[in-house]
């Protein structure tokens, strides 16, 4: 029993804070401090309902997520040992304090140094060599893993049995080439060829996303093209287990596809394939870029949403199937068979889509729903996003910093909290009778599809701002219009399809998935071409990422108002994204172009050879709207033979010299030199040259008085196993300056004719 006097405590968490403030004794209390005290009183109360039971658990993925961050933001590859030990006697502590009121910093401390620990591990357990130098004859043979049909060449992954290089003795694992349309050999082959290999894809700017980081976490170490024919021998042995899986996946999808382009062709036929098998590559560029800018681009793969209409079908035919059996109806729980089912079914589509790690992340949140309904158990909670955020994080940390886990776990957040916040209060008064006759009408699920949309839009506007660049103002126009049409047509007849395929009664349904598509398409274009459907966003960096992650995980978990402390948070987050300034000059790995902005403030492009892909994503990182080919381009850029120069805003001559000989003429001219061999070192001009190239990738400069700053690819000194440091990896400074003139010594020789006079 408590004493008198005492404030009452409860056990938990939520019961450590004292109830109340009482009022000193002997006199009045002044009105500030009063107002400070009610203050301080409501804000504990906050905290105390967020501290509550059950609202632990939504908060751990979030910490174990913060020690991957932790981990991918490591200049160099942590020691596994060392990070398990920290993250077992941490994780042991926290139980020893599991009845102290340090609990909670201690299990969020233990979730980071398990997630650093855990991302640590899966880099050490996949570890494999990754090609450093482009090799331009390689022999290699080995059996085909998988194969991606596209639209204008046709791609495999190669697991590599033997590989014989000139001048190199690297041993890759697996590599993916290129090869003419319609030459890709079959899924399980074994087949030998002639390729050009070329090490991973590095960011192509300080800040962008990093393709060789994407390739080693697949295990592949090199990327290239097939030179030459394929040859398809006997292989020495079966492949294994997964070989033959994959091969029999790949005949199933394969087939899936001869059915549905026997009714559908273009991309109608791409997009229903896409849906079915996750085959995506096939769908023309016109159309694929109007998805994306329309909002819809989030259909073309398969996520959440995805798995909730495949596993949303079957359960409800299960149940209503079951449901005309009374004794079945009556006497046992069809509901949890109908989600046995459905969860069957949901295995199945991860299985037959080809079990990408997005893939993998929306059936373990389909998974746990339907394993939620099985247990009796509510279906949609926070506890259920928790439970899917840490199994995906767990099995696959790089999904962390991959577009489509931050996408669709900021989106499924933000649609919980709607479910478990916004709904409640939104019709909370279902009896009165404006309300009923809302509801009555159609109006109650008008209003909730706009919710979700708009509320699902807005918590991914961030990362698509991030990572493409663009934000789509007319995606919720889009989603309502196409989405029901996707939803209620396109995947159910994409489901009967491949149910009526075997019995040959399969044509009808791909002709009504025809038609959904067909709408879905019309939709897309007409909101891609409305005016101001395409804003662009300037590259921002991470901080302001991080940034609005925070806000969005306040505003998501957080109960009381506290959460609108999220929405300050998400405020300053775009305040600082849209102040960032942008970078000078641009300067690609591989030393070859260069980006300057010009005294029009745009880029001007210097480049010794064609890489529209290059160019395309350095002017969407700018918010710049023209296109790769964009002949105002190359405005105010002079070339020859030797090499190219440009002004800067400022008037001063940035060089690129292809050349040896023309070297010495940019250095005595140019404020700055940019080239792919290596630069004297009496160079007058500040230098970027070869070295410094292959040390740090490419850079991005600031201007910053006469010189500039510099922000490169890779860090000073780093060294990761997807990005190995260059060998002689030296030290940068991370400012370029002007050199000091160096005086020259006069001539002391005479002139002929002072020499006569004086005689």
């Amino acid at each position: 029993m408590a004493e008198p006097g005492r404030p009452v405590r409860s056990q938990g968490v939520a019961g450590t804070w004292p109830i109340g403030r009482a009022a000193p004794a002997g006199g009045l209390v002044p009105a500030g401090l009063g107002l400070w005290s009610s203050l301080a009183d409501t804000l504990q109360a906050w905290v105390r309902a967020e501290a509550g039971a059950g609202r632990l658990l939504p908060w751990v993925p979030v910490a174990f997520g913060t020690g991957i961050a932790l981990y991918f933001a490591a200049d160099h590859e942590p020691v596994l040992s060392v990070a398990a030990t920290v993250a077992l006697l941490l994780t042991v502590g926290a139980v020893l304090l599991r009845r102290s009121r340090l609990f909670v910093v201690a299990i969020m401390v233990a979730a980071i140094a398990a997630g650093f620990a855990m991302a640590t591990w899966k880099t050490a357990r996949i570890a494999h060599t990754v090609l450093a130098k482009p090799l331009y004859s390689v022999s290699l043979t080995g059996f085909v893993e998988t194969r991606d049909i596209r639209e204008r060449t046709d791609r495999f992954v190669l697991r590599v049995t033997s590989m014989e290089a000139q001048r190199s003795d690297v041993a890759l694992e697996r590599v993916r080439l290129s090869v003419r349309k319609g030459t890709a050999p079959e899924v399980g082959s074994f087949v030998q060829l002639k390729a050009r290999l070329m090490p991973p894809l590095s960011p192509l700017r300080p800040g962008s996303y990093d393709f060789s980081r994407d390739m080693f976490f697949q295990g592949i170490g090199a990327s290239g093209f097939v030179m030459g024919a394929i040859a398809t021998s006997t292989p020495p042995d079966s492949g294994g287990l997964r070989l033959r899986y994959a091969a029999f996946m790949q005949g199933l999808r394969d087939a899936i596809d001869a059915r549905i382009r026997a009714t559908l062709d273009g991309d109608k036929r791409a997009i229903a394939t896409a849906l079915l098998t996750g085959r995506r590559d096939a769908i023309t560029s016109p159309v694929n870029d109007a998805m994306f800018i329309s909002g819809l681009g989030h259909v073309l793969s398969i996520s959440g949403y995805h798995m909730a209409v495949v596993a949303g079908v079957v359960f409800f035919a299960v149940r209503a199937l079951l449901a005309l059996i009374p004794g079945l109806a009556v006497s046992f729980p069809i509901k949890k068979w109908s989600a046995a089912a459905a969860l069957v079914a949901a295995a199945f589509y991860l299985l037959l889509s080809g079990a990408e790690v997005a893939t993998q992340r929306s059936f373990f949140m389909t998974a746990v729903v339907l394993i939620a309904v099985m247990v009796d158990r509510r279906a949609i909670t926070f506890r259920t996003l928790a439970v899917a955020a840490l199994i995906v994080l767990a099995v696959a940390p790089e999904a962390l910093v991959h577009p489509s886990f931050q996408m669709s776990f900021a989106a499924t957040l933000g649609l919980v909290a709607l479910v478990q916040i916004g709904m409640p209060n939104l019709f909370a008064s279902p009896d009165h009778s404006t309300t009923a006759r809302i509801a009555l009408w159609g109006g109650r699920e008008l209003a909730m599809l706009f919710l979700a949309s708009l509320i699902a839009g807005l918590a991914t506007t961030p990362y698509a701002a991030f990572h493409f660049h663009r934000v789509t103002p007319f995606g919720v126009l889009a989603n309502l219009a196409a989405m029901p049409v996707v939803s209620a047509l396109v995947m159910p007849a994409g489901l009967l399809g491949l149910v009526a395929a075997p019995f040959g009664l399969d044509g009808v349904f791909w002709w009504l998935m025809g038609v959904g598509i067909d709408w879905m398409i019309a939709v897309t274009q007409w909101v891609a071409n409305l005016p101001g459907a395409v804003g662009g966003i300037a590259a921002f960096g991470n901080a302001p990422l991080v940034a609005a992650s925070i806000g969005i995980i306040l505003m998501g978990l957080l109960r009381t108002p506290l959460r609108w402390s999220g929405a300050l948070v998400l405020f300053i987050a775009i305040v600082w994204a849209v102040s960032v300034r942008q970078p000078d000059i641009l300067i690609a790995g591989d030393g070859r172009t260069i980006a300057v902005r010009a005294g029009d403030g745009r880029l001007h492009l210097i480049a010794a050879n064609k890489d529209a892909f290059l160019a395309k994503e350095w002017l969407a990182a700018d918010a710049d709207p023209r296109s790769a080919g964009d002949a105002s381009l190359g405005s105010g850029v002079s070339c020859d033979e030797a090499g190219c120069v440009t002004p800067l805003a400022d008037g001063r001559l940035i060089a690129l010299a292809l050349r040896a000989d023309a070297l010495s003429d940019d250095c005595s001219r140019a404020a700055l030199v940019v080239t792919a061999r290596p630069a004297p070192p009496d160079c007058a001009a500040m230098v970027v040259d070869r070295d410094r190239l292959a040390g740090q990738g490419g850079l991005a400069l600031m201007r910053r008085g006469d010189g500039f700053a510099v922000q490169a690819v890779r860090a000073r000194g780093a060294n990761r196993p997807w990005s190995p440091a260059a060998a002689g990896d030296g030290y940068y400074e991370s400012n370029l300056a002007p050199r000091p003139a160096t005086p020259r010594s006069r001539d002391a020789t005479p002139s002929e004719a002072d020499l006569q006079a004086e005689d």
